[in-house]
């Protein structure tokens, strides 16, 4: 093949005589068709990536969530212990004592 055929089968392309050829006009439909289901499984790709990176946003926000709420028990744990109250207590100046009996429950029979 010589450059001036190239150039020729080029020209031939670009300018749009391919699409005269009988060939195109048999096979429109199913071109089209084709063209048609490319374009939907590429949107339907960019769709998929898109509600994946949704999905991990949402599983990384799950998980600061999950470790906030764990720190935030474990400092209530923290406040809420017998000894810490009874130092509240005592440095507020409430006038609390802590029981020296036991508690007992009263049941109906």
């Amino acid at each position: 093949m010589t450059v001036k055929d190239i150039k020729k089968k080029i020209m031939y392309i670009l300018g749009g005589t391919v699409l005269t050829e009988d060939f195109f006009w048999k096979n429109a439909r199913f071109i089209i068709t084709v063209f048609i289901i490319i374009v939907l499984y590429i949107s339907n790709r960019y769709s998929c990536i898109e509600k994946m990176a949704k999905i991990e946003s949402l599983q990384r926000e799950l998980k600061d969530a999950k470790y906030e709420s764990l720190t935030i028990s474990a400092q209530l744990m923290g406040v809420s212990r017998e000894s810490k109250v009874e130092n509240l207590v005592q440095k507020n100046g409430v006038d609390l004592k802590q029981p020296k009996e036991p508690i007992y429950k009263l049941e109906k029979k």
